[in-house]
C-alpha cells in the first residue's frame, strides 16, 4: 500500500484546475491500492466570488461528480483536500474535505473547524476566511484499507488538541491538505507536521498548494511523514506528486514500544483537581 500527495498551483478557474489535476492523476504509479490526496483549494483558489459561484451542496454537483469518476476509473482512494460546499439557509460556505473509495463512493467528509483569520507579512497581508466560510463542528475519522484516516485542513494544523482527539478516535493516518502561505510555511510547516506525527504516532499525509496566485504565495513542500516523524517524501517546489510506502506494522510497533496514548494523564489530573 502506498500514500500519494499531489502538489499543484491552483487559481479561480475550475476547468483549468480540473485539467491540471487530471494530468497529475495520470502520472500515478500502476500499483494498487493507492491513497491519494490533493491540496486544499485545489478546486478554486484566490477569488471569493468564484468560490461562491462554484460551491455545491454536499453530495451534489458536477465537481463532486468528477472526483467520484476519477476515484472509480483510476481505482484509487481519493481525498479532496477541500472544496466549497453550500450551507442550507446561510450565505456562507463550508470548506470541505471529501473522501472517495476506489468504487467512487463518498465515504466521509469534514468541514474545516479552524478558520484562517490572521495578518501575515506577505503580499496579501490580511486573511479573513470567516468572511466567506463558516466553521464546522464535528471531527471525522474514516475507515479505509490503509487504516483509519483522521481528517483536517491547513490551519487546523496549529491546534494539537484536534489531532489528539482524532488519535483518540482511532486515527492512524492524519490528513493535512493545505494552502500554507509562503511566510508561515517557511517558519512553521514542517515543525508542526512533525510534531503532529510524533505526538500522535501517526502517518501524516500533507499535500500543499504551491506558487504564485496573484498577490498570494503558497509554500508547497508537500510531505509524507511516518509515525516516528521521519520524512518519507517531500516536494519542496513545483507541481508533481510524491509517493511513500505505508507500513502499518511499523506504526503498531512504535505505539507498542512507546505507548504514549496509554500514559497520558493530563485529562485525568485536570478532572480530579477541578471537579465541581
Amino acid at each position: 500500500m502506498e500514500l500519494v500527495a499531489i502538489q499543484m498551483n491552483a487559481g479561480p478557474d475550475w476547468p483549468a484546475n480540473r485539467d491540471k489535476l487530471d494530468a497529475l492523476l495520470q502520472q500515478l504509479p500502476p500499483s494498487r491500492p493507492l491513497l491519494v490526496q490533493v491540496p486544499e483549494n485545489a478546486v478554486v483558489f484566490g477569488n471569493r466570488q468564484a468560490a461562491l459561484d462554484l460551491a455545491e451542496p454536499l453530495g451534489e454537483g458536477p465537481i463532486q461528480g468528477q472526483f467520484c469518476r476519477w476515484a472509480r476509473e483510476l481505482g484509487i482512494w481519493l481525498v479532496v483536500g477541500s472544496m466549497p460546499t453550500r450551507i442550507e439557509g446561510s450565505e456562507r460556505l463550508h470548506t470541505t474535505s471529501l473522501v472517495y473509495n476506489d468504487k467512487g463512493e463518498r465515504v466521509g467528509h469534514y468541514h474545516k473547524l479552524h478558520l484562517f483569520d490572521v495578518d501575515v507579512a506577505d503580499g496579501h497581508g490580511r486573511y479573513r476566511e470567516s468572511a466567506t466560510y463558516a466553521p464546522g463542528d464535528e471531527l471525522c475519522v474514516v475507515d479505509s484499507p490503509f487504516g483509519r484516516l483522521g481528517l483536517s485542513i491547513c490551519y487546523d494544523l496549529r491546534f494539537p488538541e484536534l489531532y489528539r482527539a482524532l488519535r483518540a478516535k482511532g486515527a492512524e493516518i492524519l490528513m493535512v491538505p493545505a494552502a500554507f502561505t509562503r511566510v508561515t510555511g517557511q517558519a512553521h510547516w514542517l515543525p508542526l507536521l512533525q510534531a503532529r506525527a510524533i505526538e500522535n504516532q501517526c502517518y501524516v499525509l500533507a499535500a500543499g498548494l504551491y506558487g504564485e496566485q496573484g498577490e498570494r504565495q503558497t509554500w508547497g513542500h508537500s510531505v509524507i511523514l511516518d509515525p516516528w516523524g521521519e520524512l518519507q517524501a517531500c516536494l519542496p517546489r513545483g507541481e508533481g506528486l510524491i509517493i511513500a510506502p505505508l507500513d502499518l506494522e511499523r506504526l503498531s510497533r512504535i505505539r507498542r514500544e512507546m505507548p504514549v496514548a496509554q500514559h497520558a494523564r493530563l485529562s485525568a489530573v485536570w478532572r480530579d483537581k477541578h471537579e465541581y
